[in-house]
């Protein structure tokens, strides 16, 4: 028989890969909370454009503003008011919609409790290596997020999860974001390792929209994603702007905002000064080259003759 033998280098020596994983939800409902599908799709766009692919993105849209038939442009979302680029084209994956966005689900999804027919495209097949971005937008209040504009998942709830998650070794880093009202609020009871966290506003502190869009009768996007868009813009794969480089964007003040974002990061063993955006929001794949050839050869002198009659 033959045996192929290759000269790896040691299991030691090889580089254990990290894995970028994104959850992004909308929780609300209803056309007049259209600006946080937008606020969603901005980020789906910029992690997607970093080369993240869809079957590590899984995203939960609670309305479907595209169908609306509020939308006097059926089939689209925008987040800006020329209407430039459609974010609900053909190359969108949602993997939960409408009533299958809930806190059940939601905390389901991060600990990977799924009753056994749940399809691999609504699973957060994480590991010990994977960083993990998640950003929510809707309605909160201290210490609060709504769903479905009916039910509320506290952020014991959320760091309950998160220990969960911890426990099963189904993270290495995660960075939450919100943009919501009293935000940062959120992250007040976070207690697992390994968590850095944004809110778009502090304790009672609101998180306003951007402006109306006229054409449609609707704000379209909350003003601290607007604003947040602009940095996205400016990354690539390779960038070296860092988290803090994030929080000292020069639109995030209480003059553009009209709230005032928080950072935490007492839970991350890395300085935000030394983490950077893509640690998250960009695909870490590679490619990878052998230093020498592949030998082949035989596996010791045996002989498969067989006796002639």
């Amino acid at each position: 028989r033959l045996a192929l033998l290759a000269s790896w280098p040691p299991a030691q020596a090889v580089e254990l890969e990290r894995n970028n994983w994104v959850v992004l939800v909308e929780t609300s409902r209803y056309w007049y909370n259209y600006r946080h599908t937008s606020n969603v799709l901005t980020f789906y766009h910029t992690v997607k454009r970093l080369g993240i692919p869809d079957s590590q993105i899984i995203m939960m849209l609670a309305e479907d503003m595209p169908c609306n038939l509020r939308n006097a442009k059926p089939g689209t979302v925008f987040n800006e008011q020329s209407h430039r680029v459609n974010l609900y084209g053909e190359d969108v994956e949602v993997d939960y919609r409408g009533d299958e966005v809930s806190i059940e689900n939601f905390i389901r999804l991060l600990t990977g409790r799924h009753p056994p027919n749940t399809p691999r495209n609504k699973r957060l097949l994480t590991d010990s290596m994977s960083n993990v971005l998640i950003f929510i937008t809707g309605h909160s209040g201290e210490e609060f997020i709504k769903f479905q504009d009916w039910e509320e998942m506290t952020s014991n709830d959320l760091a309950d999860a998160f220990q969960q998650m911890h426990k099963q070794r189904r993270y290495q880093k995660i960075f939450w974001v919100s943009d919501t009202c009293q935000a940062s609020t959120l992250q007040n009871q976070f207690y697992s390792p390994e968590i850095i966290a944004i809110g778009s506003s502090g304790k009672d502190e609101s998180s306003y929209a951007h402006g109306i869009d006229n054409n449609l009768g609707i704000a379209i996007i909350d003003r601290w994603t607007f604003y947040a868009m602009e940095f996205f813009d400016m990354l690539s794969t390779s960038s070296r702007h860092t988290i803090a480089d994030f929080m000292k964007h020069k639109w995030f003040i209480k003059r553009y905002l009209a709230s005032t974002p928080e950072l935490r990061s007492d839970l991350f063993s890395q300085r935000p000064e030394q983490t950077r955006m893509t640690e998250f929001f960009a695909s870490t794949g590679r490619m990878r080259f052998m230093s020498r050839a592949l030998q082949l050869q035989a596996a010791g002198s045996e002989t498969a003759s067989a006796a002639a009659p």
